[in-house]
Formats: C-alpha cells, structure tokens, sequence
C-alpha cells in the first residue's frame, strides 16, 4: 500500500535530541514536534485554552505543559489532563526518513 499524503520535511533528524521539542511552521500552521524515547510526535503548537505556544512550556516525559496557566497534554494522543484544559490538541503523521523529520502536509492543511 502506497502512502498517499504529502510530506513536509520540518526538520533534520540529529537536530532533535531524546526528550527535546521543536516549534516548527508548515504552510502557516504552527506545529511541536517532540522526540519522546525515541519516538517522534508532533501536535498543534497552540494551547487550546491560552493560545500559548506550547514549545514555550516544559516536556515532562510525554507531557507537555503550557508555559501560560499550566495546562498539559499528552503528545502522544493530543488529549488534555484536566483543568484548565477542556478540548484536546489536534495530532499530525510525522515520520523520519534518510535522516530527516516529515509531518504529513494534508493532515496539517485540514
């Protein structure tokens, strides 16, 4: 099976480290990208609730908290951990290849 999506490549890969995040811009939409025991994610990077840029917070394991009034998300899921927080973080496809990190550009763009 063919993957059908296009992909954006939004970063190399030796530029995100074990436990970093990354703010990064793909056609005007503001994404995180995290790098979680090796595995790769990448969320909208506004909180829902203070539109704060998430990356401007803290990456507590797979938990990442909102620098404005300390809201955290899974990034993994995208799912919202209780109070202030009441809607959830959009999740986009990333993947690595040849040494780089792509997000997928149509999930993005919807």
């Amino acid at each position: 099976m063919t993957d059908e999506r296009d992909w954006v490549v939004v970063a190399t890969s030796d530029a995100l480290s074990d436990g970093a995040m990354e703010a990064v811009e793909v056609g005007g939409h503001l994404l995180a990208i995290y790098r979680v025991e090796g595995r790769l994610f990448a969320t909208d990077n506004l909180c829902t609730h203070g539109q704060a840029l998430l990356t401007d917070g803290w990456l507590d394991g797979a938990v990442i908290e909102c620098p404005l009034h300390g809201g955290r998300f899974e990034v993994a899921t995208g799912k919202g951990l209780g109070e202030p927080i009441d809607c959830d973080l959009e999740c986009h496809p990333i993947r690595e290849r040849d040494g780089k990190i792509e997000v997928a550009l149509a999930k993005v763009m919807t």
